[in-house]
């Protein structure tokens, strides 16, 4: 065989907002999923998440650790800990210049690297010696009201140096449909609809016959910012922060105010709000307290901030969420010794809480058809991926518009780091590879 006919070797990595998974190449064609020796048992997912720690004998003091190891060493000793979350979602955030963590500041590029540096050394020999092929899932558009996408290649740039390799970045769409499309033995048309953590995308492409000289065709693509971190908040906005003093008020010498939202805004991201544990955000806080019309519910607030207890709120939320995929009403419980909450949602209110971000949904959908220049009829094929892809509210927006029996499922999760070892293994992978920003 010549070297112009050897299948390139590939490793494709699908860095999620809320959980990260890698696939490498096979000799068959195909790829597989990398397992990792979680405490909880083996799992192709890593979650994003880090944890920190100080200890004398690391060099600067600081401790560290990523995935379910990082969830673990957080609950062994939370109050010692910095436990963070979801902070892919800076990566395009001018306004982010770094994490304080205990005395140590560090850049999201700083942050990425410990994140990988544990992810490779958690996946046993899989990933000790890398294919010189890597191909790095991003979005089609980031988070944020203003996301800088150069800062944000910037930032993936310094933090996937670390793999000592070049990187070839695709849409996670594109990953998923090139997973999908190994699926099917006759032409399509492909839409891909992504629901990460951070952000909700769609890419349109043309499947052709299997041994085409192109298996996949790009036709389109749109995203928006919005996703399951978003229908977090909407949970947390109704069932939590008015416990912690949303809409409540505060004396200023002669007048009664409104506590302004600001206090709150931090609560909407899970990747700020373990960063509210500092001097200055506590000390205003304080005296926030001091004004409150209802102390009692900025002391709740403060308690979350210093205790640590978002972890245990995040996964409260997402219990809801799952629950009422399944069911047609669901318990937010979440109890400690400073808050507990007690209510039953009925998916109708859910659905009401997060019918506006749906409808933005639905428009940037709407987007990626006229990008292509295409009718939701001439559509074959939608593949829901993603685990905001189970909430029923959201598979009904695609049944309603290209109607039941072309919706498929399945591979919530995995499917976009198969895809991108797919692509991989290309000849065409410049064809792929997302536009750089300008």
């Amino acid at each position: 065989m010549s070297a112009s006919t050897v299948t390139p070797r590939s490793v494709g990595i699908d860095f999620g907002t809320t959980n990260s998974v890698v696939a490498l190449s096979n000799d068959t064609g195909d790829a597989d999923l990398v397992d990792f020796a979680a405490p909880s048992g083996t799992s192709a997912v890593f979650r994003s998440a880090l944890c920190f720690w100080q200890e004398e004998r690391k060099r600067g003091g600081l401790a560290h650790e990523a995935g379910p190891w990082a969830i673990s060493e957080f609950l062994e000793f939370p109050q010692g800990s910095r436990f963070l979350q979801s902070f892919k979602s800076v990566a395009a955030n001018p306004a982010f210049e770094h994490a304080t963590l205990f005395e140590k500041r560090l850049r999201f590029e700083e942050l990425g690297r410990i994140f990988l540096e544990h992810l490779v050394g958690h996946s046993g020999e899989a990933l000790r010696h890398l294919p010189d092929r890597i191909v790095v899932g991003r979005p089609v558009r980031y988070v944020g009201a203003r996301p800088d996408e150069g800062l944000a290649r910037t930032r993936y740039d310094a933090m996937f140096a670390w793999l000592e390799r070049p990187v070839h970045y695709v849409y996670e769409p594109i990953g998923a449909a090139f997973s999908f499309a190994s699926r099917l033995a006759d032409p399509a048309t492909l839409l891909v609809a992504d629901f990460g953590g951070g952000t909700s995308d769609f890419s349109i492409v043309r499947v052709n016959a299997p041994g085409a000289a192109r298996r996949c065709e790009p036709l389109g693509s749109a995203g928006i910012g919005i996703a399951g971190d978003r229908f977090d908040y909407r949970i947390m906005d109704h069932l939590v922060l008015p416990l912690l003093g949303k809409g409540g008020t505060y004396k200023s010498f002669d007048k009664v105010l409104e506590i302004p939202p600001g206090h709150f805004a931090d609560f909407g991201d899970w990747s700020r709000l373990a960063m509210m544990r500092n001097r200055r955000t506590l000390e205003q806080l304080a005296r926030l307290k001091h004004g409150a019309t209802d102390p009692a519910a900025i002391d709740r607030m403060i308690a979350v901030v210093e205790h640590e207890l978002g972890f245990g709120l995040y996964e409260a939320v997402g219990r809801l969420k799952r629950t009422l995929s399944g069911c047609e009403a669901g318990g937010f419980r979440f109890e400690s010794d400073f808050l507990t909450i007690d209510a039953e949602v009925s998916r109708g209110e859910f659905e009401s809480w997060i019918a506006p971000d749906l409808k933005r949904i639905g428009e940037t959908v709407d987007a990626a058809l006229a990008g292509a220049a295409l009718r939701p009829d001439e559509i074959d094929h939608v593949f829901l991926t993603g685990g905001s892809s189970l909430i029923p509210a959201v598979r009904a927006l695609f049944e309603r518009r290209f109607g039941e029996g072309r919706i498929a499922t399945g591979d919530e999760l995995t499917s976009i780091a198969h895809g991108l070892a797919l692509i991989g293994q290309s000849a065409d992978l410049d064809d792929w590879l997302a536009t750089d920003p300008g």
